[in-house]
């Protein structure tokens, strides 16, 4: 046991809801394309997945809960009503609590976004990608430009305490001219929130097994993100971190709490969670399959998926690895409140990282460079055990 060693501050929870109607040809997650949702059977099984969980974070206040696919959306309302309820049941949430949910631009999903607002969803993820009908077309999107628009005002119309839009650029065949008329067809609705991503071949995707012709070289892609990068700066939405821009107050919470190495559970099938109990840091991953899932949540099984601890000799590139995609950095004390070890070993790391230009660091703050965000899988490789 080490007694420096504690739970962090800040505890979330991440829903896993994993069915989508198509599934993207980039896509990595753990998501299905299914036409019929057995809605009610897995939201008990979410439930029952939660009950074996509560030993192990009993006590604890709950800051924000994201519900996150495949495309959660395509729940109905009520559904999403009734668990958010049991959930609250259970645990202990905070009175402002930051709930999200990830949606698809769609008529159906879209039509019931203002009752979404009424289940207790405060903060709306519309994965939107582009407003551009051929880039739509070549993502294997099933939502056209005109989705995407009446989408992001409905979300506007239902009042969510904040939203944000996902765009992605360097698509096949996008010149920088499209990217920017992308991202200003997205500022046009002054987003508090907008996440940017590249379009990238993840393994075992249809697109990494057949890679779209036209995709822009690395160079062109650098430069489209610098200049997309600049045009969010200057319509207020600050970076803070790798892909997410807010304008001030905006910043998802829940996210923050990942990339601080806060403690969050993870319920639904595929679900990853992460616990700093007294003896040791513990990760979790709950079973992938929905039916498999389901089957498990709601037999007699003492637990549910596999709990792994994370050996002391692993957490300080865990930690680097979340805590170097905020732009605001981070101190030496919550490295060790975090990973329960003294900064000092870290400190070769540090100083040759600062001598490469990738970290600022004086005896306040330690946080990437410009040039650390833009080779952020370089500076996190230095701390590779």
């Amino acid at each position: 046991m080490n007694p420096s060693l504690k739970p962090s501050s800040t505890f979330s929870l991440y829903v896993h809801l994993p069915w989508c109607k198509a599934k993207c040809p980039y896509c990595d997650f753990n998501s299905h394309a299914a036409d019929h949702i057995p809605a009610e059977r897995y939201a008990r099984a979410l439930i029952a997945d939660l009950d074996r969980e509560l030993p192990r974070i009993w006590g604890r206040r709950l800051h924000s809960i994201f519900i996150g696919g495949g495309t959660p959306s395509l729940f109905p309302p009520e559904i999403i009503n009734q668990l958010l309820s049991d959930i609250r049941a259970r645990l202990q949430p905070l009175s402002a609590m930051e709930v999200t949910l990830e949606a698809n631009p769609g008529a159906i999903e879209a039509a019931a976004f203002a009752d979404f607002r009424a289940a207790g969803v405060t903060r709306l993820s519309l994965g939107i990608q582009s407003f551009n009908n051929v880039h739509l077309q070549r993502l294997g999107r099933i939502h056209d430009a005109d989705a995407a628009h009446r989408a992001v005002e409905k979300a506007i119309a239902a009042q969510f305490a904040s939203f944000n839009l996902d765009l992605m650029f360097a698509l096949p065949g996008q010149s920088t001219a499209e990217a920017l008329a992308d991202l200003d067809a997205a500022l046009q609705y002054q987003p508090p929130h907008l996440s940017l991503y590249q379009l990238t071949l993840e393994v075992g995707t249809p697109f990494a097994n057949h890679p779209p012709a036209q995709l822009p070289d690395d160079d062109t892609a650098a430069d489209m993100e610098n200049i997309l990068r600049s045009e969010l700066e200057n319509h207020g939405l600050g970076r803070y971190e790798i892909s997410a821009h807010a304008r001030p107050g905006q910043q998802c919470q829940h996210n923050r709490n990942y990339w601080l190495y806060g403690d969050y559970l993870g319920i639904g099938a595929g679900a990853h969670g992460k616990i700093t109990q007294a003896e040791g840091i513990w990760r979790s991953r709950k079973p992938s399959r929905p039916e498999s899932y389901m089957i498990d949540a709601l037999s007699d099984m003492e637990t549910l998926g596999d709990y792994t601890p994370v050996p002391p000799a692993e957490r300080p590139f865990e930690f680097m690895l979340n805590a170097l995609r905020l732009t605001e950095g981070f101190s030496s004390r919550l490295f060790t409140e975090c990973t329960g070890l003294d900064s000092l070993l870290i400190e070769p790391q540090i100083r040759r990282a600062r001598r490469e230009g990738l970290l600022y660091a004086d005896t306040e703050i330690i946080r990437p460079t410009a040039q650390g965000m833009n080779f952020y899988n370089e500076l996190c490789a230095r701390f590779i055990p």
